[in-house]
């Protein structure tokens, strides 16, 4: 029987993708900025190269946010039917700051998930 060669114990990959954690050892950062990542783990060294979230937290976020803050705004304007320089003030801004959060959220657990399950660009096996 082969021994563990496991270095690093298992982290939960989605509490350390949300909080934008290294997913191998779950303290270093992910992110190098607000949402480009880093090139290594300052703490274990794994290379982030095998990351690739593509578009998907973007579709994630715009079906998520969209529906929040599509949702508030329809029912403030049935509401009180406020202007429309007011719904202009209120939900730009809020749907800014909510969406580039979601996002840097949304791609670590992309970038987690990844590394949890070893998924890589697909290849035809034509042995």
């Amino acid at each position: 029987m082969s021994e563990d060669e496991a270095r690093f114990p298992p982290v939960d990959a989605v509490s350390v993708g949300l909080r934008g954690m290294c997913p191998r050892c779950g303290q270093g950062k992910l992110f190098d900025g607000l949402l480009k990542p880093k090139d290594h783990c300052a703490n274990c060294g794994l290379d982030y190269n095998f990351e690739d979230a593509g578009d998907g937290p973007a579709v994630f976020v715009i079906l998520i946010m969209g529906f929040v803050i599509v949702g508030m705004a329809l029912w403030l304007e049935v509401n009180y039917g406020p202007p429309l320089w007011l719904h202009m003030l209120l939900w730009v801004p809020l749907a800014t700051v909510l969406c580039l959060g979601l996002l840097r959220m949304l791609k670590g657990l992309m970038i987690a998930l990844q590394y949890r399950n070893k998924a890589a660009e697909g290849k035809i096996d034509h042995g």
